[in-house]
């Protein structure tokens, strides 16, 4: 990664402090409330930068634009809020799902999303 800036350094703290996977305009609108002249070029750019390193890992949900979160997090899955578009982490799994696979096939490795209406979207 190239030398560490308070831009940089903002977008690494935006990954600690949220719970959940981000998009870069996500993590645009929470460094600008700790650096107001951030800009998306530069968001883009120390992503790249840090899923290089291994820092980030992408979150990849089907038909939409990868989302990024911290790497070393234990197996996981996520929701997907319909109204907000936010995703969440879902820390659980359901398990063996080798039960599930065609006979004859191997299973190596599953996902899961759900989807619906996230707490702040449900009361709306």
């Amino acid at each position: 990664m190239e030398r560490n800036t308070k831009q940089r350094d903002a977008i690494r703290q935006v990954f600690e402090v949220t719970p959940r996977p981000l998009g870069p305009t996500e993590v645009l609108e929470a460094g600008r409330e700790q650096m107001a002249t951030l800009g998306i070029a530069t968001v883009y750019r120390t992503i790249n930068a840090l899923v290089e390193t291994g820092w980030l890992v992408p979150v990849e949900l089907p038909g939409e634009a990868p989302r990024y979160e911290r790497a070393g997090i234990e197996h996981h899955h996520h929701f997907r809020c319909r109204s907000c578009a936010r995703v969440f982490e879902i820390h659980g799994c359901p398990g063996d799902l080798r039960e599930l696979t065609p006979a004859g096939f191997r299973l190596e490795s599953h996902d899961v999303t759900l989807y619906g209406q996230c707490a702040r979207c449900a009361v709306s």
